[in-house]
C-alpha cells in the first residue's frame, strides 16, 4: 500500500484500506507505509482502541507490544519504525474489514469533535510527555489484569487522536483519563497482591 493518508480523516483512510484489502492479507508494515507522516499517532490509535471494545482474551498482549515501540519513539520525536518481526504480522482482508467496521463508527463520532485548538499542548515538547504517558499505559496493557485494559487503552486512543488533530483539549482529557486509569489499575494490582498474600498465609497455616 502506498501513502494514501493525505489530509483525509483517519476513518476515511481506514475504510479505503479495508476496501483495498479485499481478497488479500494486510500486514502492519503496509499500514505503516500507508499512513505516512501520520503513522505514529494513527497506529497508536489503531492498536489501542480495540482494547476498549470487548475482544478475545490475549488481544491486549498482542497489540500492546507495537504500542510500546511506537510510544517510545514519540518520547524522542522519532519517525515511526517497527521491527520486522512486528511489521510482518498480518491478518486476512476479511478480519481487517471487521476490525475497521468496529473502529470506524466510534472514530467518526470522535472526528466530529476534534479540531485544532490549544495546539501547543499537542506539539513538542508536550508531545514527548504524551509519548511517555502512552508508554506507561502500553506497559499496563501488557499486564494480565482482569478488566484492566479498557481505561489505559481509552487514554492512549484519546491522546493519539489529540496529537493527530492537534487538539489540546483532547490531550487534557486524555491525560486526565490516563491518571484515572493508573489509579484504578494500581488499586486492582494492590487488591490482587493482597488476595495472593492472604491465600499464601492461609495455606501456610
Amino acid at each position: 500500500m502506498n501513502n494514501i493518508a493525505g489530509d483525509l480523516p483517519l476513518s476515511a483512510v481506514l475504510r479505503t484500506l479495508a476496501t483495498d484489502s479485499i481478497g488479500k492479507r494486510v500486514d502492519i508494515g503496509e499500514l505503516l507505509a500507508a499512513f505516512g507522516d501520520r503513522a505514529l499517532s494513527a497506529l497508536l490509535f489503531i492498536f489501542a482502541f480495540p482494547n476498549v471494545l470487548p475482544m478475545p482474551p490475549g488481544t491486549s498482549a498482542v497489540l500492546g507490544v507495537p504500542l510500546v515501540f511506537l510510544a517510545a519513539q514519540m518520547i524522542f520525536g522519532l519517525k515511526p519504525w517497527l521491527p520486522a518481526i512486528i511489521t510482518r504480522r498480518s491478518m486476512s482482508g476479511s478480519n481487517f474489514q471487521t476490525l475497521v467496521e468496529r473502529i470506524a463508527p466510534w472514530l467518526e463520532r470522535a472526528e466530529k469533535l476534534l479540531r485544532p485548538r490549544a495546539s501547543k499542548l499537542a506539539q513538542p515538547p508536550m508531545e514527548y510527555i504524551v509519548g511517555g504517558v502512552c508508554f506507561l499505559l502500553a506497559l499496563l496493557l501488557l499486564l494480565p489484569i482482569p478488566l484492566g485494559n479498557n481505561l489505559p487503552a481509552l487514554a492512549i486512543s484519546m491522546l493519539a487522536l489529540g496529537i493527530l488533530a492537534r487538539d489540546g483539549y483532547w490531550i487534557v482529557a486524555g491525560l486526565s483519563t490516563a491518571a484515572f486509569a493508573m489509579v484504578v489499575v494500581s488499586s486492582v494490582i494492590f487488591a490482587l497482591l493482597k488476595a495472593a498474600i492472604f491465600m499464601l498465609m492461609q495455606v501456610s497455616l
